[in-house]
């Protein structure tokens, strides 16, 4: 595999691992819960991911299907445009700008932690499936219209390129959100001290 594209099949990689991570650690009756009424908790961030994934899938498998039907040769190096670059740079963690994302992709009925991991595992296994297909094939020429805002296009190589930087942002806020839950909890009680033998 091309050296650009194994590098983000490796953090497609990582931010599974880390959800793994992450669900082990949490407490279950945490998972779901909220440290602020304004802010997502653990078990909203994934289902924000895995609905991401699903609607990214589809437009990925059509623009390589474009990308077939061109009979063009891959470059010796992929380059994302400039809108795509800077999505790129602006998905990233730790989250310095705040984007209000749009009605579709926030999480409403939020299904259990094993149901959450399963599906985000699932998706990440079709992506990292897409993205071994599109070896050999143009994606810096192949474009899709971003999902979250129809005015934003962007190449495929980009596309490829953001997506495992978002995945690991809101991985890292659910991190910010188990941080903060765990210095809510009031401190576990303490065994009272052995009394001392005196002489």
């Amino acid at each position: 595999m091309h050296p650009q594209l194994e590098a983000i099949r490796d953090e497609l990689g990582s931010a599974q691992h880390r959800l793994r991570q992450l669900a082990a650690t949490v407490d279950p009756d945490l998972w779901s819960r909220r440290a602020d009424p304004d802010r997502w908790s653990v078990a909203e961030c994934v289902a924000h991911l895995n609905l991401t994934g699903q609607a990214y899938l589809p437009l990925i498998r059509e623009a390589l299907e474009r990308g077939r039907r061109l009979g063009e040769p891959a470059p010796s190096r992929y380059r994302r445009d400039p809108v795509g670059w800077l999505l790129w740079k602006m998905a990233g963690p730790p989250v310095r700008h705040r984007v209000k994302t749009t009605p579709p992709f926030v999480p409403g009925a939020v299904a259990s932690r094993e149901e959450l991991v399963a599906e985000f595992e699932r998706l990440q296994s079709a992506t990292v499936a897409e993205l071994q297909a599109s070896e050999r094939l143009p994606i810096g020429r192949l474009w899709i219209i971003s999902p979250f805002d129809a005015r934003l296009r962007y190449n495929l190589y980009a596309c490829f390129t953001i997506l495992p930087r978002h995945q690991h942002r809101h991985l890292w806020q659910a991190e910010q959100v188990w941080e903060r839950l765990s210095l809510q909890r009031p401190p576990a009680a303490r065994p009272a001290p052995k009394p001392q033998n005196v002489s």
